[in-house]
């Protein structure tokens, strides 16, 4: 992986410094985020409810894995989008969980949302927004599963509500960018890592592959809602933050969540 992730980035002499890691850094223990059982550890937010509301169970545990499920809502989707996050923010790490996509896009949904899900990162603590704001101040890592229609779409994209980046040298103010990811078509289990190293390196991989780097999250731009003003200082780095699993409008899985927090390396580094 190291290696993947050296070879993509050897055109940027700056960003190639940034991947040297030692091999001690492999050595991390792996911590599970999610037990299997229950969302212990985990706080829900729904647009329209307040933090902690598991609005119709929309996140709930069956067979070992995490479900987002819409079987609760009544007629249409309403725009209640939602995001579970782990209860605890992060700086540096190696997060790895699996995803899949499931059944039908529940009416009402945007139809940009079909079989599409993701993982927030370097978010704001849930307890910060309000009622009625609809995303978090984050970057994501957007998942898009295929539509079996002969087309790609990639997966392990960017993705910016509220935020920018730094991509190949220049500061990004397009919401969303591709990767280049092959695309998977069907109800496959997906394998998805991210590395982020607090306010410098951040690196997508799908099944092994290295598909996206880019570098300095911050925040600043449009797409989040009725937030407290305070929460949104644009031109702010973005060196720690939450991680939370996605619900827009499909069903979706996750599983085998795991965590190498790489912080106390990189502190006593610094």
């Amino acid at each position: 992986m190291i290696k993947r992730l050296l070879f993509a980035l050897s055109s940027t002499t700056i960003l190639f410094a940034c991947t040297t890691l030692p091999n001690d850094k492999l050595d991390e223990p792996w911590i599970p985020l999610f037990n299997g059982k229950n969302l212990d550890n985990w706080i829900t937010k729904i647009y329209s409810y307040p933090t902690g509301q598991n609005f119709a169970n929309t996140f709930r545990v069956k067979d070992s894995v995490i479900q987002v499920n819409y079987d609760g809502y009544g007629k249409e989707f309403g725009d209640r989008f939602g995001h579970l996050y782990y209860q605890t923010p992060f700086s540096y790490y190696h997060l790895k969980l699996e995803y899949r996509f499931i059944g039908d896009l529940y009416p009402g949904a945007p139809s940009y949302t079909l079989r599409n899900s993701g993982v927030m990162f370097h978010s704001q603590d849930p307890k910060t927004m309000p009622v009625n704001q609809d995303w978090p101040i984050s970057v994501e890592m957007q998942f898009l599963g295929g539509l079996s229609d002969g087309n790609e779409r990639t997966t392990g994209n960017m993705c910016s509500p509220g935020t920018h980046i730094v991509y190949q040298g220049k500061l990004l103010e397009t919401h969303c960018i591709n990767s280049l990811s092959k695309t998977y078509d069907g109800d496959q289990w997906v394998q998805a890592e991210l590395i982020v190293l607090g306010d410098s390196l951040v690196t997508h991989i799908i099944e092994g592959d290295t598909v996206l780097v880019y570098s300095k999250p911050q925040i600043g731009g449009p797409v989040v809602n009725n937030y407290i003003k305070n929460e949104k200082k644009d031109g702010k780095i973005l060196d720690r933050g939450y991680i939370a699993l996605q619900s827009e409008g499909q069903p979706v899985e996750f599983r085998n969540i795991y965590l190498k927090d790489l912080s106390n390396i990189y502190q006593k580094e610094q």
